[in-house]
């Protein structure tokens, strides 16, 4: 595996064929050698029930084909035809307030729907078979973006199936009503068909009823992958199957996904108008590294440009695009392609930019795409090497689901912000980071951090509370522990999984008002906000105390050693510089080596093989910077040997191979650096 993927979504079927030959001769000039087909290509492919038109198809594989160029081949299934919803009106989405859905757009679809699932299964099995042969077919692309516009829907199909899903999860009704904690405002159920979704209501709905619901629908859209999965392995079982995952995304459990998937693929779009855009960008790479356990991933859309759907959408400034391309890259990717190879003239995304923008094969963009495709035939090298990775982040999705549902202390805890916040703290000291379950094994870890765990079940709490206890370094923050996999309470005193392994019990916790603000104190002084625990010592030492509020002198950093390990605690938000210090404070005491003798906004990350080590620098300033490397490299790029001070451009990108063997978990190889 030496080869990266390169290229993106063709839509051939926008433009007339005279233009198909230009593309393949400006996808040879660009390095393109795979391409995804047919995304969106329902309506085209069967323009009515039953009839089907693969003529145009047959000729653009042969093309692409005799030009090099591989084939990534949808199912079609993302957009169904407005034929299917005139004839099965009922395949419509509904939403909570019950308005039906209509066409117009895409993914206009219930996934319950069996007359879609079966006009898709037919669909998938035409496809399967016509194609399974054809010498261009790579890779299959399952639907597209699953649950990015419809993630639910509470039409009567829906209803029956979420009935059904509860009866294999629970049994009984009594076991249901049990978990569901129905005796509360009289909602106990006496029969099946009482169950219904959480559609519109009075006022708050049951919270372990809409807990269930964000796990059926993540699981019923999952239905509908393993579907044309399998049709897909049983007619071409040597062709890997995937399905592009859209960032870390609330309505799916991703690691649930992931299992299923033979390749992961992330569609990454970060806003170029953001501060922060090259840190997102690095934090969903690692999580689509980590979905499964390391093994490579295609970033398989990103923008070449500037966008269309925001409300104000920025340009990408010369060397951007290349800098996140060549990122993905540093943190696991396989691939890089784009949204889409040529810019549309009609439709809702005409002005989405694109490989072969609206001028044609000329311009800034073209000449960036172009001089990325030839730059990456060098670092296929890298592919051979993996993500190092000393320091682990837990991420679960049921919590996510479960934290922000409304009856909480705050609605404005939101859990992709605050681990987030961990992660830039990390990024900004260049400690690589694994995502990982709460339940998972975290003994390669030196370092495991679990920021609002707010669900937690009992396997995953004993998990937590081994790894420390064998000498593992965990930090946990606030609103952690508090419910089981029903939302209910734990009960024995906040967090009452976590007060043996953490030292301490939680009194009560305060949420503050917006812009209130208390000031912590510790070897230094920092801001916090949204939250503040009332802390009872039980053994953990303090290490920051409030000074404000009646519970000022009370903890809000603790630290605490427990078996051969040691765990923090962080009962409130710190600012940035506050987590920074936490941060630093961790890593310290587990040993996790942090380089931070680079400039603000230089990203380096190591990668290993067996006995060779990499190391990719990336600058993400509008400034030229000068690294001294304190080992000899080999720029795999240009193949000369860098020795000494090395120069970094405005948002400039090396990968160096490191003349000696990378020895386990050594230092990043960098001596200091310098802006201009």
């Amino acid at each position: 595996m030496t080869e990266i993927f390169y290229g993106g979504d063709y839509n051939p079927e926008q433009w007339p064929e005279t233009v198909w030959h230009e593309d393949v001769k400006l996808m040879q000039e660009a390095g393109v050698n795979l391409v995804s087909v047919a995304i969106f290509a329902w309506s085209k492919l069967e323009p009515e029930e039953g009839r089907y038109d693969f003529g145009w198809l047959d000729r653009l594989l042969d093309l692409l084909h005799r030009h090099g160029v591989g084939v990534c081949l949808a199912t079609a299934t993302a957009a169904p035809p407005p034929w299917l919803a005139r004839t099965y009106p009922q395949s419509l989405p509904v939403t909570a307030q019950g308005v039906r859905l209509g066409v117009g757009s895409r993914q206009q679809y219930s996934p319950s729907s069996p007359d879609y699932k079966r006009l898709a299964a037919k669909l998938v099995r035409e496809i399967a078979t016509r194609y399974k042969d054809h010498p261009a077919l790579k890779l299959w692309h399952v639907n597209n973006e699953y649950g990015c516009h419809v993630s639910e829907s509470f039409d009567d199909n829906s209803a029956q199936a979420f009935r059904v899903w509860l009866r294999e999860r629970y049994g009984t009704v009594e076991a249901l009503n049990e978990a569901w904690g129905t005796s509360f405002w009289s909602q106990a159920y006496g029969a099946w068909d009482e169950v219904t979704p959480p559609a519109a209501a009075p006022t708050f709905l049951n919270p372990t009823q809409q807990l269930d619901w964000r796990r059926f629908c993540s699981d019923a859209l999952l239905s509908l992958y393993r579907m044309e999965r399998e049709i897909l392995r049983n007619i071409t079982p040597g062709i890997p199957a995937t399905t592009n995952f859209i960032g870390v995304h609330k309505p799916l459990d991703e690691w649930r996904w992931a299992q299923e998937l033979d390749v992961v693929s992330n569609d990454a779009y970060p806003d170029p108008g953001a501060y922060d855009a090259g840190i997102y960008a690095a934090f969903q790479s690692d999580m689509m590294r980590s979905l499964k356990a390391g093994a490579p991933w295609i970033l398989m859309e990103q923008a070449p440009n500037q966008v269309q759907w925001r409300a104000r959408n920025s340009l990408k400034p010369p060397g951007v695009m290349r800098l996140w391309s060549l990122q993905a890259v540093a943190r696991g990717a396989r691939g890089v392609m784009f949204f889409q190879w040529r810019q549309s003239k009609a439709g809702a995304e005409k002005f989405h930019s694109a490989m072969v923008p609206h001028a044609g094969a000329e311009g800034r963009t073209w000449r960036e795409v172009r001089d990325l495709g030839q730059e990456l035939r060098q670092l296929g090298e890298v592919l051979k090497s993996r993500v190092q990775a000393e320091a682990a982040i837990v991420f679960d999705w049921e919590t996510w689901w479960a934290l922000e549902l409304d009856a909480r202390p705050s609605a404005d805890v939101r859990y992709l912000e605050q681990v987030y916040s961990y992660y830039a703290a990390l990024w900004h000291r260049n400690v690589t980071v694994d995502f990982v379950k709460p339940d998972a094994d975290l003994s390669p870890y030196k370092l495991v951090l679990v920021p609002n765990l707010y669900l937690v079940k009992d396997e995953a709490a004993a998990n937590l509370e081994r790894y420390t206890e064998a000498g593992g370094t965990l930090a946990l923050s606030f609103f952690s522990g508090i419910v089981d996999e029903n939302d209910q309470v734990r009960l024995g005193g906040y967090p009452a999984p976590f007060r043996k392994l953490l030292g301490l019990s939680v009194e009560e916790f305060d949420a503050l008002p917006v812009g209130v603000t208390h000031t912590v104190r510790g070897e230094q002084e920092f801001s916090a906000d949204l939250w503040a625990d009332v802390i009872a010592l039980e053994g953990a030492e303090p290490l920051a105390t409030f000074t404000e509020g009646f519970y000022a002198r009370r903890p809000a950093v603790t630290q605490h050693s427990f078996g051969k390990g040691k765990s923090f605690y962080l009962g409130t938000r710190l600012d940035g510089a506050g987590m920074a210090w936490l941060l630093e404070k961790a890593c310290q005491t587990a040993g996790v080596d942090t380089t931070t003798n680079l400039p603000e906004g230089v990203e380096a990350v190591r990668r290993v093989s067996d006995g060779a080590g990499y190391l990719t620098l990336l600058n993400h300033t509008d400034k030229s910077v000068q690294v001294e490397l304190s080992e000899a490299a080999t720029d795999l790029a240009q193949g000369e040997t860098q020795v000494g001070e090395l120069t970094l451009p405005p948002y400039g990108v090396t990968f160096l191979r490191l003349q000696q063997p990378a020895a386990g978990t050594a230092p990043t190889p960098v001596k200091g650096a310098k802006l201009d």
